[in-house]
């Protein structure tokens, strides 16, 4: 390869120009970039804890024509069915992104409704105060807007933080049975949205 200085041509031996190309290419696929669904970005890879987790797939939560939201699922490795994801033992994080208004009854409906309905009567039993904690965090964030990111991250010894646009709302919610059970309503036997499923696994 070849470059003019003036009236002199210098050139780099092809061996040499080869390794260099190589390694522009290696450089370039190391760049993480954005997915985008619905208009709404997610990171290829986020930090959850000290952790880095990386978006195992994206889902759009829809009711006929009425879009509610895009959800993404960051992993610490990659996972293809609901059982590998349940049953991981790295942080987590799913994180939704509004396509439209909804409110506190909204939310309480889809997350700890969807938890009593996934879970079993013993587990009902043992994640009772839990479920009261997370519905009141819920009523006190209010109406969440289109546009709003609801981050829902799970850190083993630490427990779930729900946060709104990066700020955390409420304490912390223990164990790792919690965190499984409402991963249940997302990709479990009995989902809310079967292609929201598929799209969180990355199918």
């Amino acid at each position: 390869m070849c470059r003019r200085a003036g009236y002199h041509a210098r050139c780099m031996p092809m061996r040499t120009f080869q390794p260099v190309v190589f390694l522009a290419a290696a450089l370039m696929s190391s760049f993480a970039f954005p997915a985008t669904m619905e208009g709404m970005q997610f990171d290829d890879s986020v930090q959850v804890g000290s952790t880095e987790v990386k978006l195992n797939g994206l889902g759009l939560r829809a009711v006929l024509f009425i879009r509610g939201y895009v959800a993404g699922l960051y992993l610490s490795d990659r996972a293809s069915t609901s059982r590998e994801v349940l049953v991981a033992s790295g942080p987590k994080r799913l994180q939704m992104r509004m396509l439209r208004e909804a409110s506190a009854e909204d939310f309480n409906k889809a997350l700890v409704s969807g938890m009593r309905k996934n879970a079993t009567e013993s587990e009902l039993a043992v994640l009772q105060d839990r479920l009261g904690q997370l519905e009141r965090v819920i009523a006190d964030i209010g109406t969440v807007r289109k546009g709003d990111a609801i981050t829902l991250d799970y850190v083993p010894g630490h427990g779930m933080t729900l946060a709104v646009n990066g700020a955390i709302k409420g304490p912390s919610i223990h164990g790792a049975d919690f965190y499984r059970i409402l991963l249940e309503i997302f990709v479990g036997d009995n989902p809310v949205d079967a292609r929201l499923k598929k799209g969180l696994l990355g199918q």
